[in-house]
């Protein structure tokens, strides 16, 4: 079982003792405690909630529910809905922020919180740390009989959502309808299964082969969109005559896409190809992670903008793109943010925005993947014996390699040519990441093992 505290929220499986896995005890104290913070920092007595088809989802949401009406808050619950839709909802009804019940790409028997403030943003690591604060101390106090909250169940928000994408000013549904595209889409039986397709049908396209839509929480498969988890949607595209694929996550904010042969576009590429195309239509600036293709700067400089990498993480992210104005910005897990639509993670707006690009392009997706510069990310990990000291590992790391660009924001990252690394210490377990890419995997593979070599020998000398 596991219990993992955050600054963005809580997640953890379903089972086992309070404190130990997500029990009703620990739904119930930290949904409380969120919701204290919102009444201390928001005149809004609402939250906004809604949930992914796993199969805890309806439980887990309830005592959320339950848990903000004793709190004596509004609840307006979307039901069935993704990440971005609750994200889209908080301002709309003018709330004081909101709760999404999903674990993202865990596996099944994973549920989590995610935390938003009055935008419907991620909170911020100092807001995660009052909420962690409220919950530890039980600062929270539930409300009198008479002034427990509503709760109101609003199930169009989808359907809002759908339009929302096709009023974005560079989604081109004529130009996507004109080509007639025909797409296979796997939704691993989570609420994307509820709103891709129609959204698909909604852009015009002709045909729309559905895999995994039904919404009941039983995946078909490891739910992350990687390659190795997509072996049917692959095959399906072998075998049939379609024009591309579309992979999304339990919650719908990360997005894939696979070539009309059945092979991979790319996830790290799903962030270069939209970012191109709005950098196409408009003069402006990229943000992505310091662990994502190099890519994205390489088109951004060609287009004539400026590229920034933030620290890892959604939030930094969006705060490294609000501080450099950028028009568009993600992360290389097919993770799209596109602020002329809202900060925050959107595979709808994404394949909107893909799609016109695709159109417009005229020919196939895996020609338009092959006019970007072409990566390799090697990821790797290092397991440390418990009272090693990382940062010493950090700094020595960086001290030998000191001749070359590096970047300190979030663990040390190393710059070599057009080839990189980055090393993260955990924050929950005694490992070290370590993330390379270069141009051909085999050197990717050989710029970490180098990297590793030199971390075991800084342990040696420090034995």
């Amino acid at each position: 079982m596991a219990l993992i505290k955050s600054i963005s929220g809580i997640r953890g499986t379903i089972g086992g003792k309070p404190g130990e896995g997500l029990s009703p005890l620990d739904i119930v104290k930290f949904s409380a405690a969120y919701g204290a913070w919102v009444l201390e920092n928001s005149e809004n007595k609402k939250i906004v909630i809604g949930r992914d088809a796993r199969l805890s989802g309806e439980m887990v949401s309830n005592l959320v529910a339950n848990t903000l009406q004793g709190m004596g808050i509004d609840v307006v619950d979307l039901g069935l809905s993704t990440t971005p839709t609750v994200e889209l909802a908080v301002p709309k009804e003018a709330a004081g922020g909101g709760i999404i019940v999903t674990a993202s790409h865990n596996p099944i028997q994973w549920n989590a919180l995610k935390l938003l403030n009055a935008a419907g943003e991620f909170i911020s690591d100092l807001e995660g740390q009052e909420v962690l604060k409220k919950a530890e101390a039980g600062d929270f106090q539930f409300a009198e009989v008479r002034k427990l909250g509503s709760y109101s169940l609003q199930t169009d928000y989808l359907d809002y959502h759908i339009q929302h994408v096709l009023d974005l000013e560079l989604v081109d549904k004529a130009a996507i309808a004109e080509r007639k595209f025909k797409i296979v889409v796997d939704c691993v039986n989570s609420t994307g299964g509820l709103v891709v397709p129609r959204l698909l049908q909604a852009l015009g396209v002709e045909i729309i082969e559905e895999m995994y839509c039904e919404a009941d929480g039983n995946f078909p498969h490891n739910p992350e969109p990687l390659p190795e988890h997509l072996r049917d949607i692959s095959l399906k595209l072998k075998n049939g005559s379609f024009d591309l694929g579309i992979v999304v996550d339990p919650d719908v904010d990360r997005l894939a896409f696979l070539n009309e042969d059945g092979s991979f576009f790319g996830e790290e590429y799903t962030l270069v190809a939209v970012a191109d195309y709005v950098l196409s239509q408009k003069q402006g600036n990229t943000v992505s992670n310091l662990s994502s293709t190099r890519a994205l700067r390489d088109v951004t400089e060609m287009r004539k903008g400026r590229y920034q990498a933030a620290a890892v993480g959604e939030v930094n992210v969006v705060n490294q793109m609000k501080a450099t104005n950028a028009i568009i910005g993600g992360e290389g897990n097919g993770g799209i943010i596109y602020p002329a639509s809202h900060y925050g993670r959107d595979a709808l707006v994404g394949i909107g925005l893909f799609l016109t690009h695709l159109a417009k392009f005229g020919k196939t997706a895996s020609r338009l993947r092959a006019t970007y510069p072409n990566y390799f990310i090697s990821k790797n990990k290092i397991e440390l014996t418990p009272g090693i000291n990382v940062d010493h590992i950090l700094d020595k790391v960086k001290l030998k390699y000191q001749k070359y660009p590096i970047n300190t924001i979030d663990g040390v990252k190393i710059e070599f040519d057009k080839e990189w690394v980055h090393l993260r210490k955990s924050n929950t377990e005694p490992i070290i990441r370590i993330y390379s890419e270069s141009e051909t995997a085999s050197t990717a593979d050989h710029l970490a093992n180098k990297i590793m070599l030199d971390i075991k020998e800084i342990i040696t000398e420090k034995d």
